[in-house]
């Protein structure tokens, strides 16, 4: 499933933790990885010393690049093949470019803080990168503790959709390659259907909702059982996102995969902005797929 693996770095312990889960990808899947920074160098230059920029300071900055890259190489297993380069230019623009041209199966980010996906690199990098980019998307959050990366544990959020059928692909082969569980979770989002009648919603709509959630997550355990993949299932209520990351929470999830759609990315996936939420408040690596728009 991956072949081919970008990973991006800007030095910091966060990117740096972000690589160690790409390159645990890598060894897994027996993928090649790149590994790149991106110098903005008018920024570095200033707003006001437009053309001022020097050659010898440009040179310094790609050399400071090469030296964050080549810190990344060398946590590579022996057997994983690394190539390398330092790119110029705006950070997201850069790598949304790159990832296309080169057609990587796996772009991986770093993301800082809470606000998730709002500061990376430089940035509102792996926002925009997610939004648009036409390749899964490994986003590993930055917390407090060093974390090595461990994939026991597979989160898989389901509505039953082809949006979240792409997701529910990819979780399980990453299941089958590190020997997981997956957890096909199902959240009856009532609030949608009937917000204003809070828990006085009907036994039939109930009923129904309940029934298409548990063909939802049959079907991913259907999914499963044609691999050596363990699953378990679980059907709750609630607001997705909440019931997504108290799950996760509570079970000690590794890896959190989901689908999302079209264009917009984050701005859709189960009922709302699922996804967006979850990314930024996530205890563990976010895995975000997205329907490829050939397919649309």
């Amino acid at each position: 499933m991956y072949d081919e693996i970008l990973l991006t770095t800007d030095g910091t312990e966060c990117s740096v933790q972000a690589a160690k889960h790409g390159l645990a990808f890598a060894e897994a899947f027996d993928a090649a990885v790149r590994i790149i920074t991106v110098i903005n160098v008018q920024a570095a230059g200033g707003l006001f010393d437009a053309g001022g920029v020097t050659a010898d300071y440009v040179e310094s900055l790609e050399s400071r690049g090469q030296k964050m890259i080549d810190e990344i190489a060398d946590l590579a297993a022996p057997t994983t093949t690394v190539r390398t380069e330092v790119l110029k230019g705006i950070p997201s623009d850069s790598i949304l470019e790159y990832a296309e041209k080169e057609s990587f199966d796996l772009v991986v980010l770093g993301t800082h803080g809470r606000t998730g996906v709002q500061r990376v690199l430089t940035g509102s990098v792996a926002e925009h990168v997610i939004r648009h980019a036409d390749v899964p998307i490994l986003t590993v959050r930055e917390r407090d503790e060093r974390v090595e990366p461990s994939f026991e544990r597979i989160l898989v959020p389901t509505d039953g959709s082809e949006y979240a059928q792409q997701a529910v692909e990819h979780g399980l082969s990453v299941a089958e390659a590190f020997d997981a569980t997956v957890h096909a979770l199902y959240v009856v989002d009532t609030g949608i259907i009937a917000p204003r009648l809070e828990d006085h919603i009907p036994e039939t709509v109930r009923a129904a909702l309940e029934t298409e959630g548990k063909t939802a997550i049959e079907a991913v355990e259907s999914q499963a059982r044609r691999t050596s993949v363990e699953t378990v299932t679980s059907l709750t209520e609630g607001v997705p996102e909440r019931e997504i990351l108290a799950y996760a929470d509570e079970h000690d999830i590794d890896l959190i995969t989901m689908g999302s759609h079209g264009r917009t990315g984050l701005d859709r996936f189960l009922l709302g902005s699922t996804t967006e939420r979850v990314l930024r408040e996530a205890p563990s690596p976010v895995l975000s797929v997205r329907k490829p728009v050939t397919d649309e």
